[in-house]
């Protein structure tokens, strides 16, 4: 997918499959966005052996090479509910995270939030809140796991 009209302080929505890598369009074709240590978007969203004390990275990255091969979208659908920063704060502040190692956690502090954080100044992520973060997410901690337990049981008692 992908657009030409993007602007500096969207929000971009880069799909992984079950779940969405998020990034913040800079400006000049580069995003800022959280990854693993190893550079692998979005790697640390996805597993289900995902330590609670994860460290992440905030890289600025070609937008190209941050989405490869994926399809992504900007989606600025949250500003309905927050009133967006103005993009000069938005792309200062990312840039002034570039570099740093931030703590990473499935359901409080993943790229969802990070890059919410930067728009709206509030973190938000209703990608952990939905049926997926079930299926990609929980398994951040044994309490998620034993939800899921109890979502198979529920609503899947054959399998």
């Amino acid at each position: 997918m992908g657009n030409w009209l993007t602007q500096p302080g969207d929000l971009i929505q880069i799909s992984r499959g079950l779940y969405s890598h998020w990034a913040v369009y800079v400006g000049d074709g580069y995003v800022v966005h959280m990854t693993t240590p190893s550079g692998v978007s979005g790697a640390a969203s996805s597993s289900l052996r995902s330590a609670p004390n994860e460290k992440a990275m905030v890289r600025k990255q070609k937008l190209q090479e941050a989405v490869g091969d994926s399809k992504w979208e900007i989606s600025n659908s949250l500003d309905k509910m927050y009133r967006p920063r103005s993009p000069r704060i938005i792309v200062e502040e990312a840039l002034r995270q570039v570099g740093k190692r931030m703590e990473y956690s499935v359901t409080r502090k993943n790229c969802e939030h990070f890059a919410t954080k930067l728009r709206y100044g509030k973190a938000v992520s209703f990608q952990v809140s939905g049926p997926n973060f079930f299926l990609c997410g929980c398994g951040e901690n044994r309490e998620g796991l034993a939800m899921l337990d109890r979502i198979k049981t529920l609503y899947f008692p054959a399998l």
